[in-house]
C-alpha cells in the first residue's frame, strides 16, 4: 500500500491543474486524492530551513527504519505467542479486538493494522499536543528525533532480553529432543517408574537397541545376582533403541553395568532430584517467556504506533520545509495525498509531470538517469520532479 504526499503552489495554473487531476483520477480510477491540512508553522531563516531539509531527510530514513524493525519484531514475537488472537493496533492509539476468522491471527492482525494506518494517513491531523506549532521547526525535529532514539534504544534492550530467554529455552529443548542415546530423560522417566527411599533396592535406566529387545528380556535377570525378576519395563523408544527400567540391589550395580556393557546395553545415569530441578527450571522459563511475550507485545504495539505517527509528522514537516524553499514566501502551497491504483503508478506519474511541468520545465525534460536526486526517507533516492513528492509506503511484514 502506497501513498504520495505532494505539494504544489497556490498559483492559478497549479490550482487548475489540481482540479483537472481530480477529475481525471475520478473518471479513470487513476488514484484517490484528499487534501492534507498542514498547520501554520514557524518558518525561521533560510539557513535554518536549508539545514533542516537535510536533517529531516536523515530523520525520515532513521524513523522508517526503527518503525520497520519494530514491525518485524512484533511479527516474530506474536508468532511465538501461542497463536492467541491479539488486539490490533491503531495509529491513533485506539484498540479493538480481532474477530476469529479463517486466517492466522498474525496475518489478520497485520492486515487490520495496515488498514488502520492507511486510515490515519488519509485523515491526518497535526498533533498539537505532542508537537506544538508555536515551537521552531528545529525544536519539533529534535523532539521527534529524541522520541525515535529512545524507542530504538529500548527496542534493542528488550529484543536482547527476549532473545536471551528464547535461546535458553531452545537450548533446553534441544537437550530433550533427538536420539535417546544423548537426550535428557527428564520427560521420559517419571517418579513412579523408580524404586525410591529403599535402603537396598534401586532402579537403573538402560538403553537397549531395538534389534536386541528379545536378548534383553532373556538376559537382564541373570546379569548379576539380586536382580528383581520381571522388573523391567519399557518407557520409550525411537527408531534406534528403547529405554527400559530394571530394579536390583544396590550392591550389584557395578556387576550389572559390566555385564550389560558386554551385550551393548547402555546404563544411562539418572538423578531424580536433578531431573525435578530441571523440570522446575523449564517451567519457570516457560512462565517467564509467556510474561515477557505479553509485555513485549504490548510495548511493541504502542511504540510501533507512536513511531508511525512520528514518521507521518516528519513527512509533513519535510513537505512544509521543501515547499517554502521551493515556492518561496509568503507560505502559499497546498498539500495533497494521492493513493495510486496498483496498475496506475506509471500513468499517474506521467499525468503529474504533464500537469505541473510549468513549475520547473527542466525537471520533466531531463532524462531520469541524468536528473537531480533528492533523498527519499529510507528507500534510497528518488527522482527530482517539478512538484514536491514524498512517498509513504505502508508495506508491513508479510506473515504469510
Amino acid at each position: 500500500m502506497e501513498f504520495w504526499l505532494i505539494s504544489v503552489p497556490l498559483d492559478k495554473i497549479s490550482c487548475q491543474s489540481v482540479e483537472k487531476l481530480k477529475r481525471v483520477a475520478a473518471k479513470t480510477g487513476l488514484s484517490t486524492s484528499s487534501r492534507v491540512h498542514i498547520p501554520e508553522l514557524k518558518v525561521g531563516t533560510l539557513d535554518v530551513l536549508l539545514g533542516l531539509s537535510d536533517d529531516l531527510s536523515r530523520l525520515d530514513s532513521i524513523t522508517e527504519g526503527v518503525m520497520r524493525q519494530t514491525s518485524q519484531c512484533l511479527a516474530e514475537v506474536m508468532d511465538e505467542f501461542s497463536g492467541k488472537l491479539l488486539e490490533s493496533l491503531l495509529a491513533g492509539g485506539e484498540h479493538r479486538t480481532l474477530q476469529k476468522d479463517q486466517q492466522s491471527p498474525l496475518k489478520s492482525y497485520f492486515q487490520t493494522v495496515q488498514v488502520d494506518l492507511a486510515t490515519y494517513v488519509t485523515r491526518f491531523q497535526w498533533d498539537r499536543a505532542k508537537y506544538p506549532t508555536a515551537q521552531p521547526l528545529k525544536t519539533l525535529a529534535d523532539v521527534i528525533s529524541k522520541q525515535v532514539s529512545q524507542v530504538d534504544t529500548e527496542l534493542k534492550s528488550r529484543r536482547a532480553s527476549y532473545s536471551h530467554l528464547k535461546a535458553s529455552i531452545q537450548s533446553y529443548e534441544r537437550k530433550t529432543e533427538g536420539s535417546l542415546q544423548t537426550r535428557l530423560l527428564t520427560n521420559i522417566v517419571k517418579k513412579e517408574d523408580l524404586v525410591l527411599n529403599s535402603e537396598y533396592l534401586t532402579t537403573l535406566i538402560v538403553l537397549v537397541p531395538r534389534t536386541a529387545y528379545a536378548l534383553w528380556q532373556k538376559t537382564y535377570e541373570s546379569m548379576s545376582k539380586f536382580v528383581v525378576p520381571r522388573s523391567s519395563r519399557k518407557l520409550a523408544e525411537d527408531s534406534e533403541a528403547g529405554v527400559f527400567t530394571v530394579t536390583l540391589f544396590r550392591n550389584v550395580i557395578a556387576e550389572f553395568k559390566a555385564n550389560a556393557k558386554k551385550h551393548k546395553f547402555t546404563v544411562r545415569e539418572y538423578n531424580l532430584e536433578e531431573a525435578e530441578k530441571q523440570k522446575q527450571e523449564m517451567g519457570q522459563l516457560a512462565l517467564d517467556k509467556k510474561e515477557l511475550c505479553r509485555t513485549f507485545v504490548c510495548w511493541l504495539k504502542v511504540n510501533f504506533s507512536e513511531t508511525f505517527v512520528a514518521w507521518i509528522h516528519i513527512k509533513v514537516l519535510r513537505t512544509f520545509v521543501e515547499s517554502v524553499l521551493r515556492y518561496g514566501l509568503p507560505v502559499s502551497f497546498q498539500a495533497i495525498l494521492l493513493q495510486p491504483g496498483k496498475k496506475n503508478v506509471k500513468h499517474l506519474k506521467q499525468q503529474l509531470n504533464s500537469l505541473f511541468k510549468h513549475l520547473d520545465p527542466a525537471a520533466t525534460s531531463t532524462k531520469p538517469e541524468m536528473g537531480m536526486d533528492i533523498p527519499d526517507g529510507g528507500a534510497g533516492q528518488q527522482e527530482y520532479y517539478s512538484y514536491i513528492c514524498y512517498p509513504i509506503k505502508i508495506n508491513l511484514v508479510d506473515p504469510s
